[in-house]
């Protein structure tokens, strides 16, 4: 017996976390679900989850870092950049060289952009030419109601915004497939080609106008159509961010309700476990805490809202600035010595493909709580950002010191593939980084697969580590 007991201490706990879970809990698991479930189905595009989070950021005191010239400890304040990028800072006790506690997730998403000249007609019909954004299974993408989002921006730089199709009283748009009656040679092609990037034109009409002086009739109806709601004309796509997302709202799944379906939740189910962390913080904390959200990790953080620019380090002096900290030495501290969760998705054990799963005991797994990612890369770790087993180490004890539940694992088997997130980009500055977050079933699929368990204890163990206190 005595032995029983010894080994059970000794052995990691791989038990199903609903199991483990006080029930006490579940209250406030459930109204976590509902309230993730919410912002999830109206954040759907980089723009929509920046804005809902200044929006929301603001009535709990924050405020653009322009209004402050000085600042100090319990100030809430943030940085934009371009309306897809947003750094929250709250400003702790001590001094901001000793450090930033820190989370980053990224809010843009694989979806289907429009291409800068999209509107066309062939055989009567009028379509959008586009071109994918992200690592998209294209094949996915067909034969489902999709919702276009816009930002068009015209030459006088007035700015109209719109989406269509995300109401029930709205229109939706569809990209066709073949039937499987014609679709003999189709079937003979490999998944990545039967359907091309070329093949994923959104058809979005079929009425012609009734002038007989018109060419295109209907691409014509269509621009009547732009020009009356949104006083837009052709030229006006050139200037416009256009994309196409999965209509509809997430949802909970199961008989049992315990996970939840929708878009966007790489990455969105970390940044908004992140962002709703720092929010809850009502005391000043020890160390200035602080959440970046952030655009273009999806094509390889490039572009001056991605991590490969230089947003997050001029934030950063910006922010030292207003504490009359002005030399690249209180710079360098401050970053060296900030310690960050990188806040992103991972795979999971599914058992219909047991076949891509790292084995023993590396493959994360449903229900096990959120997951800590010492390392990430393609195979010989090419591309990875590995924490220090210190770093790891006060991650455990954050996390297990507070009840959060939660396993390590890798994304699948060595030789497979592979991933990156932010976490090296971030990890240029010496910081200590490691990436963490829930795992997902159909990532990058137009609808993901969530456990609302692991999703709440992501954010449990997100607004532990802002509270860390070394």
């Amino acid at each position: 017996m005595e032995k029983k007991e010894i080994k059970s201490e000794l052995l990691l706990n791989t038990e199903n976390g609903w199991n483990r879970i006080d029930d006490k809990e579940l209250p406030s698991l459930e109204a976590y679900a509902k309230e993730y479930i919410s912002f999830l189905s109206k954040a759907k595009t980089e723009r929509l989850a920046h804005d809902f989070a200044v929006e929301k950021a603001k009535e709990k005191g924050y405020v653009s870092v322009s209004e402050k010239e000085k600042l100090q400890p319990g100030d809430k304040v943030y940085i934009s950049h371009s309306g897809r990028t947003v750094f929250f800072i709250l400003i702790g006790k001590k001094d901001i060289t000793e450090g930033m506690n820190l989370l980053g997730g990224h809010i843009d998403c694989p979806r289907i952009d429009l291409k800068p000249n999209p509107l066309y007609e062939d055989s009567e019909l009028a379509f959008f030419d586009t071109h994918y954004y992200g690592g998209i299974r294209k094949y996915q993408w067909v034969a489902l109601p999709l919702a276009v989002h816009g930002h068009v921006v015209k030459q006088d730089g007035s700015v109209v915004n719109f989406s269509v199709g995300e109401n029930e009283d709205e229109p939706v748009f569809s990209i066709t497939d073949l039937l499987p009656h014609l679709a003999q040679k189709q079937a003979e092609k490999t998944i990545a080609e039967a359907v091309t990037g070329e093949n994923l034109n959104l058809l979005i009409g079929t009425v012609p106008v009734k002038s007989t002086e018109a060419k295109l009739k209907v691409k014509e109806k269509i621009l009547q159509i732009l020009n009356e709601k949104y006083g837009m004309k052709e030229e006006d796509f050139n200037s416009a961010d256009i994309q196409m997302v999965p209509a509809g709202k997430a949802r909970e799944m199961g008989f049992d309700r315990s996970m939840i379906l929708g878009y966007g939740q790489d990455d969105r189910i970390c940044s908004f476990a992140a962002f709703k962390a720092l929010m809850d913080m009502n005391e000043i904390p020890e160390y200035t805490a602080g959440v970046l959200l952030c655009d273009k990790e999806e094509v390889g953080s490039y572009g001056a809202t991605g991590m490969q620019s230089f947003f997050f380090e001029n934030a950063v002096a910006e922010v030292l600035h207003r504490m009359e900290k002005t030399s690249l030495v209180d710079l360098n501290r401050t970053l060296s010595k900030s310690k960050m969760l990188s806040a992103d998705v991972n795979s999971l054990h599914d058992p219909n493909f047991p076949e891509v799963s790292s084995p023993n005991n590396n493959m994360p797994q449903m229900n096990r709580g959120t997951i800590i990612q010492k390392y990430t890369g393609a195979r010989g770790k090419s591309g990875a950002s590995e924490a220090s087993p210190e770093f790891v180490a006060e991650v455990r004890k954050i996390f297990n010191t507070n009840g959060v539940l939660w396993q390590t694992g890798e994304l699948g088997k060595v030789d497979l593939g592979g991933s990156g997130t932010i976490a090296y980009y971030m990890a240029r500055y010496g910081m200590d980084v490691i990436d963490c977050g829930p795992g997902l079933f159909s990532m990058h699929a137009p609808f993901e697969v969530s456990s609302k368990l692991d999703a709440y204890m992501t954010w449990k163990g997100f607004k532990a580590f802002l509270n860390y206190k070394r």
